[in-house]
């Protein structure tokens, strides 16, 4: 029977998590850097006013896309008989958005530190919207 975390054993959940969260990190940097040594019409662009500019806007357009694949997987249509969901499916389209996701942490300089950091002050605010009725 597996045992609710307590706090002692919740910093080694962390820390193993945080291990793969770098695991990933270094994964897309890998993969995006083969993208883009095929892709050199990103660095002489003349719309955008700098190249992170351009490929943050595609990768908006790719994690809004991924979006909506993941969401025809559900029954969204509520005039449409229902159908079973795939789940299998589902965690493919997510993880297609953590893809684009994680590329998009790349380009604006974050690293797995900095995103817990940035999720902690966001959480909060969450929070705190939900304790003052927003």
């Amino acid at each position: 029977m597996a045992s609710i975390p307590t706090i002692n054993n919740r910093i080694g959940v962390f820390r193993m998590t945080e291990d793969k969260l770098d695991r990933i990190f270094s994964l897309q940097q890998e993969l995006d850097q083969k993208i883009l040594t095929n892709e050199v019409e990103l660095k002489a662009s003349t719309c955008y006013t700098d190249w992170a500019d351009k490929h943050v806007n595609r990768l908006c357009t790719a994690i809004i896309h991924e979006a909506v694949e993941l969401q025809r997987l559900t029954n969204w249509k509520w005039w449409k008989k229902s159908t079973p969901f795939n789940e299998d499916e589902a965690r493919k389209e997510l993880i297609d958005i953590y893809h684009f996701v994680v590329s998009a942490s790349l380009v604006l300089g974050m690293t797995p530190a900095d995103i817990l950091e940035e999720y902690e002050k966001k959480n909060l605010i969450n929070h705190q919207r939900q304790e003052n009725g927003y």
